[in-house]
């Protein structure tokens, strides 16, 4: 036999189905007690009124009369029967001492014996009582009363009984206003189960349990494999959320403990707090945090404009510098193959022109003289400065001079050998990149028509010194101080001034300095000075 399996219920159609049926349990439940409650009430009140009909009838001077009279049932029977039609009874019936009926609903039953066997306590204690008995017309619910004369002797007992099936028709309208009911209420609950099993879903984004689940397992994963440090706090500033990253940057014992604790536990001086007041974003501040320099940004979580949470993720400084050397060094090769690349295609083009024109010993010359000069400048770079990524941003510069046919030379006696591995070349890429730009966009706005750019370098001494010359226009001297400031520029453009402004601040993290001077070549002359001990990261 081939079991089937059953496709799982989607999150909504279990919880409006559950629900549903813990409310038909509920309602169903206080039905059935209340219809047994309001059974038993209404044979109690039936019970109280047949009970309170005998007693009447029992203390009635012409009942306790009549039974001194020849014929007792001529003048009990009439006054019984009105009794019984005026309270509703399906029965009143006086009997004597020896339970002999002197009245009955069915006349042809008067003068016979009272059935049922519960007349006892009433005629022979004189008790009056509610009692459950059945009689000549059925099962019945009856109040026994004694007739008791003037002389204090029990001379008779009155019945009057309600029969059960009355009873239960009475019970029955009770029931079927309460069936009514309590199909309304299921329909209103139907409502109600599907409205909340739609706000839940609507409330986890209308993900299934399992759907949720591996999203937590994914976040879980996401969160310890990246090595950022991520914190996450509530509405309340308790932690939510602690990846390993952020223990080992904290110096703190990984622990589950410090979730739900509040942030002050793990960071006393935070500004996550003050995020949950304003809902501002903070991207990329540095922090001093356990004597580890770090870059931190915090987030606020929003839930219909609302601030929620918050939250934050960081890492060591020195992490962020190493990148920045790689992807200083990435950029560097990339400008120094594009330089070369669209110098090269321009020799081409014209080596090809020179062939096409039959000029060959033009193009036999122009080739020699590329091959040698560029060579000679390769060889220049391997001998004397021995470090990669200095040779590479020179010989993109170099490439770059050709490409706008600016005469760009390094001194013959410039020299960079004593460069530790772990000195801060990327600032010294932003500082020579920067100047040797400016340096070529000054002799190509030049008034003149010279466009020279000469380098010298030496590492000789405890410094590192760089001078750059260029044939431009030079600056005025009221210029001289403006030139660090970010956004301003002697050139016309947008988005100018930020070169020389970087290149103080890599000067700043190296404790190095520069001075400008007129340059012999008619333009500014710029000396850079690096302490070789400051230079290291």
């Amino acid at each position: 036999m081939k079991h089937i399996k059953l496709k799982a219920l989607k999150l909504q159609t279990k919880l409006t189905l559950l629900i549903f049926v813990l409310a038909c349990l509920v309602i169903l439940s206080f039905g059935i007690l209340f219809m047994s409650i309001l059974s038993e009430s209404v044979e109690e009140e039936i019970g109280k009124r047949a009970l309170s009909v005998a007693e009447t009838v029992a203390s009635m001077p012409e009942v306790k009369a009549a039974f001194h009279s020849p014929s007792p049932e001529e003048i009990i029977q009439p006054l019984a029967e009105e009794l019984r039609r005026k309270s509703g009874a399906q029965f009143v019936v006086v009997g004597n001492k020896d339970s002999i009926r002197y009245s009955h609903p069915s006349v042809d039953q008067i003068g016979q014996m009272m059935v049922g066997g519960d007349n006892d306590l009433a005629l022979l204690h004189g008790a009056s009582y509610i009692s459950k008995s059945a009689g000549t017309l059925g099962p019945s619910i009856r109040g026994k009363a004694p007739i008791i004369d003037e002389n204090d002797e029990i001379i008779g007992i009155v019945s009057v009984g309600f029969l059960n099936r009355e009873v239960e028709g009475i019970v029955r309208g009770y029931e079927n206003k309460i069936f009514s009911l309590v199909v309304l209420v299921l329909c209103f609950t139907i409502i109600g189960s599907l409205l909340i099993a739609k706000n839940v879903k609507k409330s986890i984004l209308g993900l299934e349990p399992t759907e949720i689940g591996l999203l937590f397992r994914e976040r879980s994963a996401i969160l310890e494999s990246i090595h950022e440090g991520i914190i996450a706090i509530n509405a309340r500033g308790h932690i939510t959320s602690i990846n390993e990253a952020a223990y080992n940057i904290l110096g703190i014992e990984p622990s589950k403990k410090h979730l739900n604790k509040p942030i002050q536990t793990v960071l006393p001086n935070t500004k996550m707090l003050e995020i949950l007041e304003d809902g501002t974003s903070h991207f990329n501040e540095e922090l001093k945090l356990n004597n580890n320099e770090i870059i931190a940004s915090r987030v606020p979580i929003l839930s219909s404009g609302r601030v929620i949470g918050v939250v934050s993720s960081f890492r060591k400084k020195t992490d962020i510098e190493q990148l920045s050397k790689e992807l200083s060094q990435v950029q560097q090769y990339a400008d120094g193959l594009r330089a070369q690349t669209h110098e090269y295609s321009n020799k081409l083009y014209t080596i090809s022109g020179l062939i096409q024109l039959g000029s060959y010993q033009d193009a036999l010359e122009l080739i020699q003289k590329e091959t040698i000069g560029y060579q000679d400048f390769i060889q220049f770079l391997s001998e004397s400065i021995h470090d990669p990524l200095l040779s590479a941003i020179l010989l993109g510069k170099y490439s770059r001079a050709h490409e706008l046919q600016v005469d760009f030379k390094i001194d013959k006696e410039s020299s960079l050998e004593d460069i530790p591995s772990d000195f801060q070349r990327d600032k010294l890429v932003t500082i020579l990149g920067n100047v040797l730009d400016n340096s070529f966009e000054a002799v190509l706005a030049a008034k003149h028509g010279r466009k020279e750019v000469h380098l010298f370098m030496t590492d000789l001494g405890n410094e590192y010194i760089f001078e750059i010359e260029d044939s431009g226009d030079g600056v005025e001297p009221d210029q001289l101080p403006l030139l660090f400031t970010k956004g301003f520029s002697t050139k016309k453009g947008v988005d100018r001034g930020h070169g020389l402004h970087l290149v103080q601040r890599a000067l700043d993290s190296v404790n190095g300095y520069l001075t400008m001077t007129e340059s012999s070549l008619g333009g500014l002359s710029v000396v850079i000075v690096i302490p070789k001990g400051e230079g290291k990261s």
